[in-house]
């Protein structure tokens, strides 16, 4: 795994274990989509016209079977928030319609949902549960318990951004399908973090980021709509391939009316077959495998160091995988942690406060190495323990 390193174009200066926020794109990748922006820029008129579906295509399949879908119900998006934006403004909701959605949800798609609701005189449910998480039933017999006769969408993280915790995906879906409820999933950090298969995982929506742990290119992610669904989920931008004088650019209405957003550099998308390549050729789940060790050894040293438990069940490791959240001391100033980690010790790396609890996010990627991880507990303990005697 170590080798890795070489592959990526980050900062050698730096210990980056922050990979979940905006990912890192190998070099191998990175080059795929730097040729795919020449060739762009080589004839514009004859690649948009002639040449931009059948790549689209290519890329589309290419993605459909890592993910486990058919090729014909999924479209590229710029990335998670764009898609959650897609579905927010194209689904038909109505004055006292409510969307539900738990306590751990990124603020920008939660910025959209509010919005849509606002505007329509729907409600966006925030329902908490208990964490850290004993028992997933319980998880959902919580979340549940904001389940009304209004409740028309129950919206919800794959891995959620501020706790990284993973969510029972597949067994809130079967609870809400059954209710007559519809399902719509925030991907943005599983997609090369752990293993997805739609065609089984039960979610009526899906969109995800491919620029975090897919490693593909800035700019690239997906929207994954079951078929029987698609005529609802109107474009966010209409263009050529929607409306009276719309272009069929492809057999499949859903992909013509969402794929063509006018002129855009498509390169990110085009690169999906290169990250999904470069991961087969490095095992990569012998990669997050590794990755998951790591992260769980630092997990225990940094609760020895700050007194705090880890903050997921130790009877179920599969709420993290290569992103968690150590629980920091209570009085600690996040803003000058995260400030001194960096400047002082030059780790990259989140700490914030959330429900008013200080959490540090570690992301361990395929180049991070045992050697980053030490780094960041002596560090951590170094600044707490400064903390700790200026207080005395």
């Amino acid at each position: 795994m170590n080798s890795l390193r070489d592959y990526f174009q980050l900062d050698p200066d730096i210990v980056f274990l922050n990979h979940g926020s905006y990912g890192a794109t190998p070099r191998p990748v990175f080059d795929v989509y730097q040729e795919w922006q020449r060739r762009i820029e080589r004839q514009p008129v004859r690649f948009f016209q002639e040449e931009a579906f059948p790549a689209l295509c290519t890329a589309r399949t290419a993605l459909a079977a890592y993910v486990g879908a058919r090729p014909e119900d999924l479209v590229f998006v710029h990335n998670a928030t764009f898609g959650v934006n897609v579905v927010a403004h194209a689904l038909n909701l109505q004055p006292g319609d409510e969307v539900l959605t738990t306590t751990h949800e990124y603020g920008a798609c939660s910025n959209a949902w509010e919005t849509v609701c606002a505007a329509r005189g729907a409600r966006y449910v925030r329902q908490p549960f208990t964490w850290p998480v004993h028992d997933e039933a319980q998880l959902v017999e919580e979340l549940w318990q904001g389940v009304t006769p209004r409740t028309k969408v129950l919206y919800f993280s794959h891995i959620t951004s501020p706790t990284a915790l993973t969510l029972p995906v597949a067994m809130l879906c079967r609870r809400a399908r059954a209710a007559g409820i519809l399902t719509v999933i925030d991907g943005a950090h599983a997609p090369g973090q752990v293993e997805i298969d739609l065609a089984t995982l039960g979610a009526d929506i899906y969109t995800g980021n491919l620029h975090k742990w897919f490693c593909a290119p800035k700019g690239a992610g997906f929207l994954w709509v079951r078929a029987e669904l698609q005529p609802q989920i109107t474009p966010l931008v209409v263009s050529w391939g929607y409306g009276p004088e719309r272009v069929h650019f492809e057999e499949n209405d859903f992909i013509s009316a969402h794929q063509w957003q006018g002129t855009d550099d498509i390169s990110a998308y085009l690169s999906a077959p290169a990250a999904i390549a470069f991961q087969a050729e490095h095992d990569w789940p012998a990669v997050r495998r590794q990755c998951h060790v790591l992260l769980s050894e630092t997990l225990r040293e940094l609760s020895t160091i700050t007194g705090k438990p880890a903050p997921y069940s130790v009877l179920a490791p599969q709420q993290f995988h290569q992103m968690a959240v150590a629980l920091l001391p209570a009085q600690t100033d996040v803003a000058a942690l995260k400030q001194r980690l960096y400047r002082e010790h030059r780790i990259e790396i989140p700490c914030f406060a959330w429900q008013g609890q200080p959490l540090l996010r570690i992301s361990v990627q395929g180049y991070n190495t045992a050697a980053d991880l030490a780094r960041l507990t002596a560090a951590v303990q170094y600044e707490l323990t400064a903390i700790a005697q200026q207080r005395i």
